[in-house]
């Protein structure tokens, strides 16, 4: 499978430009981390990747033809993880992932298989006869990626899939998405830096509608080298000129403070940046300028 996205622009009724002017493409396999603070464009961008956006400029092509003459084959391969989902409370976890097994094609002994491989995976099986609304958050959370991953879809798309859920989980469930990514393009948004960092190949920073960064989070992160420090502070709530504070840490001495800068402070001391204070300098950089 391939993606292009040829320059698109998205202004909402409102006036609100979501987007503007982006152009990315994928092949499988590829698992694409999108980062970038809310209100950034990157629901946008899901949206008019799954049709349920139509762009106001530009055009998105599938293997090469335009994403509206082949809706019918998108919805047929994809898997789709909103931010925001509805479930049926009433019907049972089973019933809700065979109803989702016959929209998506899958009968008879196909539709059983898949959904049990998806309950094994989201480990939901014990809870299959239980009906949605008696479900925790993180287990309708765990329906939701359930759905998502039904059938074998060869685009996968996960917009926060990991909210509600605990930091074992969060572990569990991205070795599942690592899993299966192979021979799949998976398009993963989410806040939690630390699950792009220990899943995705390829890394997107969407900051006020446009495209900062697109490559892998290592370059990322090599860029960011020598734009990091830490320093001690006494009151912990000063922040020096042209700096962002990435985090502050009570130690014996005071309060360590991590920045990330164009230029550090004389009093700060250089350390190996991560993938999450290349991404904050990346934003950084671009709100400077």
């Amino acid at each position: 499978m391939k993606i292009d996205v040829n320059n698109i622009t998205m202004i909402y009724p409102s006036g609100k430009k979501a987007l503007q002017d982006i152009s990315v493409s994928a092949e499988s396999p590829e698992f694409i981390g999108v980062l970038g603070p809310n209100g950034a464009g990157k629901t946008t961008l899901m949206k008019l990747l799954i049709a349920g956006l139509l762009p106001t400029k530009g055009e998105i092509l599938l293997n090469d033809k335009p994403l509206l003459e082949q809706e019918k084959q998108l919805k047929a391969q994809l898997g789709y993880l909103p931010q925001s989902f509805g479930l049926y409370d009433e019907l049972t976890v089973w019933e809700f992932l065979d109803y989702m097994a016959a929209l998506k094609g899958l009968r008879g002994k196909n539709s059983k298989a898949a959904i049990e491989k998806v309950l094994e995976c989201t480990n939901m099986a014990e809870q299959r006869k239980v009906r949605i609304r008696n479900l925790s958050g993180g287990q309708r959370q765990r329906v939701g990626i359930a759905q998502a991953l039904l059938g074998e879809p060869k685009l996968i798309i996960l917009d926060e899939p990991t909210v509600g859920l605990d930091p074992e989980e969060r572990v569990k469930f991205r070795n599942i998405f690592s899993e299966m990514a192979q021979n799949k393009i998976v398009l993963l948004s989410t806040h939690i830096v630390e699950d792009v960092q220990a899943v995705c190949n390829r890394v997107f920073v969407i900051y006020n509608g446009q495209l900062l960064y697109d490559g892998s989070p290592s370059k990322l992160v090599a860029k960011t080298t020598g734009h990091v420090g830490v320093y001690l502070s006494k009151l912990g709530d000063d922040t020096p000129e042209g700096c962002q504070i990435v985090s502050k840490v009570n130690v014996s001495e005071g309060i360590q403070c991590r920045i990330v800068a164009e230029s550090l402070p004389e009093f700060a001391t250089a350390v190996a940046p991560t993938l999450e204070d290349a991404y904050l300098y990346c934003i950084h950089k671009e709100g400077r300028e």
